[in-house]
């Protein structure tokens, strides 16, 4: 179970009230009809070629050298006393972290020493270190918001602080700086901020958060991102979308992505989230994919301590407790650990371009119904092989299905008596890309209803509203052997149904439901536990199953 702070910390996701959600629906569906394209790029301004800094629309380091941030954001301001939250957070593969500072507008203000101790822990932990005031959040309609002008100001006395850092910290002057009310506001005091800080003599590369709560659903920063941009005399602007419930279809996210990419104008998804809500389901796998697509740097919301613990990545700022979506953010396809690249400020100034060379023909072992394990021998490199990506083969499309640092993986979630063809690449740590091993055939096992290992489920409502609830279901295993694919069997007793679920992909007939593993949920080691959560519908009663099963045997039932 998820341990909830008792500290009153908001999270950064903010929705409006059902008016304005009813609003905003209509909207992007006038919207996926008629599209408002982003400016084309006229030639942008020369950079200041000082630290990380902006060229032709991407995030570059003071070499020349592309970087693409993966990584996560810590509410340093909330949690201060969270020190090793840094080591934590590098040690499972991120190269970025987003921190939540506080100009002292509404939460208690980031001294010039604690900055300066957050910058020293991010170097040592070799981050990069995008550095937010948090108090800007909604302003406009939350009245305890604080304004764009006063975070300059925030930002102009840590002067001292920031300056020689350039090559390590990007100034996000302000989280999510306007709500929904008249979001037209948001462009003019974003060029006054911009151009406040340039005066004052910051050379860094300033990253600008959009209206509606960071998720710009009225097009706002869309429309306007290129007379923003050329307002900054450097060139180092980084534009930042905060993708949740608004965008939960792949055309929004592509469609918003590419508008950019399009235009020339650098973008970063400085926040996203996955779990689904009263609100709607983010895409994620697509917020992920697109963004490794193009090269686009994420950041997902949030370390730990959120008062929705749905978004914690880790519980209660333990790394040995990853939560499903913290599984899906650093193991899932397109997740951290498989794509991440350390900074080269941090190793060198030379950027490497070779490629590692292409991994041995995989060989399969351990087939089952729903899963296979493929070991190959090792690729070689000029300086060291990092890491493997295993893609699937149809035809000429290729899909990722899994990563590993060592030469074997186990590919989970598949389909019984189903033919699967594998390949692998390898990666280094500057993100050269192999050629593609040989392609290995194999067949699943067909499902013959054997019964899994030994298992204990926990059932739990998280929250209720009128027709709807969340749920959380807890899967253990409590026999003597690692569980590796499964399928969840249980039967709703008042009419509930399931409309979104992450952890598992559901099916659902009648009362009957069976849940698939996710390829991040899909192994579960001997006491070892994963969790699915869900939003599901519900009739005027709303009592838990009595009874599930994993891979066909009975399981014991409780809480979670």
């Amino acid at each position: 179970m998820s341990t909830v702070s008792t500290v009153s910390t908001p999270r950064s996701r903010t929705t409006a009230g059902t008016a304005l959600w009813a609003a905003l629906v209509i909207l992007l569906g006038l919207l996926a009809l008629a599209p408002t394209p982003a400016h084309a790029a006229s030639s942008p301004p020369t950079a200041a070629a000082t630290g990380l800094h902006i060229d032709n629309g991407r995030l570059l380091e003071g070499n020349g050298n592309d970087f693409v941030m993966r990584g996560v954001n810590h509410a340093h301001t909330w949690y201060p006393g969270e020190t090793q939250s840094l080591a934590d957070i590098k040690a499972l593969g991120a190269n970025t972290v987003r921190v939540v500072l506080s100009d002292g507008h509404r939460w208690s203000r980031n001294s010039p020493e604690d900055v300066a101790a957050v910058i020293a822990s991010c170097k040592a932990n070799r981050l990069i270190c995008v550095l937010e005031v948090h108090d800007t959040t909604g302003y406009g309609e939350d009245t305890a918001a604080g304004t764009l002008d006063h975070a300059a100001d925030y930002w102009i006395s840590l002067k001292g602080v920031l300056a020689g850092q350039e090559d390590y910290v990007i100034v996000n002057i302000g989280n999510e700086p306007w709500g929904n009310t008249d979001p037209a506001g948001w462009t003019a005091p974003t060029t006054a901020a911009i151009q406040k800080l340039r005066a004052a003599g910051l050379q860094h590369t300033i990253m600008i958060d959009a209206p509606n709560w960071g998720q710009d659903w009225q097009q706002v920063m869309r429309t306007n991102a290129q007379t923003v941009y050329d307002a900054d005399p450097t060139g180092n602007l980084l534009f930042s979308i905060h993708m949740y419930s608004v965008f939960d279809t792949a055309a929004e996210i592509t469609d918003y992505l590419n508008a950019f990419v399009d235009a020339g104008l650098p973008i970063v998804i400085g926040e996203f989230g996955g779990p689904a809500d009263a609100y709607g389901d983010p895409d994620e796998d697509t917020m992920m994919a697109t963004a490794e697509q193009l090269d686009l740097g994420y950041l997902a919301w949030s370390w730990s301590g959120n008062t929705d613990p749905i978004l914690d990545l880790v519980i209660d700022f333990d790394p040995a407790r990853l939560s499903s979506w913290g599984e899906r953010i650093f193991h899932g396809v397109n997740g951290i650990a498989a794509t991440a690249e350390e900074a080269t400020v941090f190793g060198g100034t030379t950027p490497d371009t070779q490629a590692p060379t292409a991994p041995g023909t995989p060989t399969a072992s351990g087939v089952s119904p729903t899963s296979v394990t493929l070991t190959w021998p090792a690729a070689t490199d000029n300086t060291a092989v990092t890491g493997y990506e295993v893609v699937r083969v149809s035809g000429t499309t290729e899909t990722a299905v899994a990563s590993a640092t060592g030469t074997s993986v186990t590919v989970s979630a598949l389909s019984p008596g189903t033919a699967y063809t594998f390949a692998v690449y390898a990666k280094d740590a500057a993100g050269n890309r192999s050629a593609r091993s040989a392609t290995v055939t194999v067949t699943t096992e067909r499902d013959t209803g054997t019964p899994g290992a030994g298992c204990a489920v926990g059932y739990r409502v998280v929250g209720e509203w009128p027709g709807g609830f969340q749920g959380e279901i807890t899967v253990r295993n409590t026999g003597t052997a690692a569980v590796s694919g499964w399928t969840l069997g249980f039967a709703f007793p008042a009419g509930q149904t399931i409309t979104n679920m992450w952890g598992g992909t559901p099916a659902q007939s009648g009362s009957s439901v069976t849940v698939a593993a996710a390829s991040y949920t899909a192994s579960i080691p001997v006491n070892g536990v994963v969790t699915v959560g869900f939003t599901g519908t519900k009739l005027t009663t709303n009592p838990a199953p009595t009874a599930f099963t994993l891979n066909g045997k009975g399981c014991t039932t409780g809480s979670s």
